[in-house]
């Protein structure tokens, strides 16, 4: 089957929704120098800290052509994940993100299976999927597609789901009809997330990851003995953080509960929500509780440290 650009581009929107997408856009993938600037002026500055993974293959990631040079189209799309959020009191965190499965383990099998039903169409198609850990700027190419805006807290924003959203993308080496850059900055003269990051990680439009609780909880390999914050600043997280999040006015008035099962907070980890559960927590209970969990990526040894850490336990 043959199909002009018009036709194909509609139908490879009418099957995001099927394969459980709940927005799409297209755009043209050629170099984007401004966030190319944008991108080795904050790895200059160690705003990615020891991050090393994206100074390895930055010029992958400033440039999308050094990645798939003979990619024409990215289908930028979006999963909604929210499922609640946590009480901004509760002690023992975790980012509602990674309550449930593993969003690369979950989604990217939805992304192979429509770029192969992609495929069947023509022959000649050649494709890439990412989800997260592929050397692309996610968040532009998501704004070039016209799904929303990069907002202060460096999330992509959308005008109907916030940014409770996972974001992914297939390249294809065929030109589609692209869609419209979303060119609108929503965030007016907010500053809501600025202001009540405890650590004082964001900087408008900036992050900056050496003060990022998520960093230090998920990404930092090291011990907490030289961190200059307390464990009051983590504010109760020992895995991500949703502070800028939560309090970002279009994710209050516009989350929608996603009525994708996979991402509810399963069971075993309301079984040990409290302190005392979570202070005890052992190799055993981990490894059952965080199967096929993004919470992994922490390991043990990361989660007892930020446990430890953030109860004020020596």
């Amino acid at each position: 089957m043959d199909l002009k650009k018009q036709e194909l581009s509609l139908l490879v929107k009418r099957m995001s929704s099927t394969y459980g997408f709940c927005k799409v856009g297209i755009s043209r993938a050629d170099f984007l120098p401004k966030e190319n600037n944008r991108l080795k002026e904050w790895v200059k500055k160690s705003y990615h800290s020891d991050m090393v993974w994206i100074e390895r293959r930055l010029n992958e990631r400033s440039n999308i052509l050094n990645y798939f040079p003979d990619v024409k189209t990215v289908i930028s799309l979006a999963t909604n994940y929210f499922t609640g959020t946590n009480d901004s009191n509760s002690k023992n965190k975790i980012s509602n993100y990674a309550w449930g499965d593993d969003y690369h383990e979950v989604i990217k099998p939805r992304l192979y299976s429509m770029l192969n039903e992609i495929k069947l169409i023509n022959q000649d198609i050649e494709g890439i999927v990412c989800v997260d850990t592929s050397p692309i700027m996610e968040k532009p190419w998501a704004q070039r597609s016209g799904l929303g805006w990069i907002g202060k807290n460096t999330n992509l924003i959308t005008r109907d789901y916030g940014s409770w959203i996972f974001l992914s993308e297939i390249l294809l080496n065929i030109e589609l009809d692209y869609d419209s850059p979303f060119i609108e900055d929503l965030c007016g003269s907010c500053t809501a997330c600025i202001d009540e990051c405890p650590t004082g990680a964001l900087n408008e439009y900036i992050l900056d990851s050496n003060k990022c609780i998520s960093y230090h909880t998920i990404e930092n390999r090291q011990d907490f003995n030289d961190l200059v914050f307390t464990p009051e600043q983590f504010n109760g997280y020992i895995y991500g953080c949703d502070i800028c999040q939560n309090v970002c006015p279009w994710n209050i008035k516009f989350s929608s509960i996603s009525e994708d099962n996979s991402f509810t907070k399963r069971r075993s980890i309301e079984s040990i929500d409290n302190k005392k559960g979570w202070i005890n927590l052992d190799q055993e209970i981990f490894t059952r509780t965080f199967k096929n969990s993004a919470v992994k990526r922490t390991k043990f040894s990361g989660l007892k440290r930020n446990i430890k850490y953030t109860n004020n336990i020596s």
